[in-house]
């Protein structure tokens, strides 16, 4: 069994999704080594989140912000956690519902997604700063 792990730091991106796939990639080349296995990539932060899903039409991400945007609204008249600024709070439910990490098969030294998947970064914040994502690649 082989084990490499890494940790990516993202410059900042604006609020949104962002297709982040060749970061990941570059970012643990010893990939390549392994025949067949699991890929997790895991995001250290409460305000952003990870996910996969459609990498060829970028309208898909601003459908995914919009939604979003609508279904956990900032200003809620009900939130206490309110210190960090009318984003914070909702960033976090946000983070929440999509989750820190996703896991990817690997075969053959490549991941195994599906043709138009790609793994986004979810930016939650208007003015979020480097987010920071652990790497960890297992199996033979």
């Amino acid at each position: 069994m082989k084990f490499y792990q890494a940790e990516l730091q993202l410059g900042p991106y604006p609020r949104g999704f962002h297709l982040i796939t060749p970061e990941v990639l570059k970012s643990l080349p010893e990939l390549k080594h392994i025949a067949i296995g699991q890929l997790q990539v895991f995001i250290k932060h409460t305000s952003a989140s990870l996910s996969i899903n459609e990498n060829a039409d970028p309208t898909v991400r601003l459908d995914f912000e919009s939604h979003f945007n609508k279904m956990v609204p900032e200003n809620a008249p009900y939130y206490i956690h309110t210190y960090e600024g009318p984003d914070d709070m909702p960033a976090h439910i946000k983070a929440s519902l999509l989750g820190v990490s996703v896991t990817i098969p690997i075969t053959q030294g490549e991941l195994n997604l599906g043709i138009w998947q790609g793994i986004y970064l979810c930016e939650h914040r208007d003015r979020a700063s480097s987010r920071r994502l652990v790497v960890t690649a297992t199996g033979k």
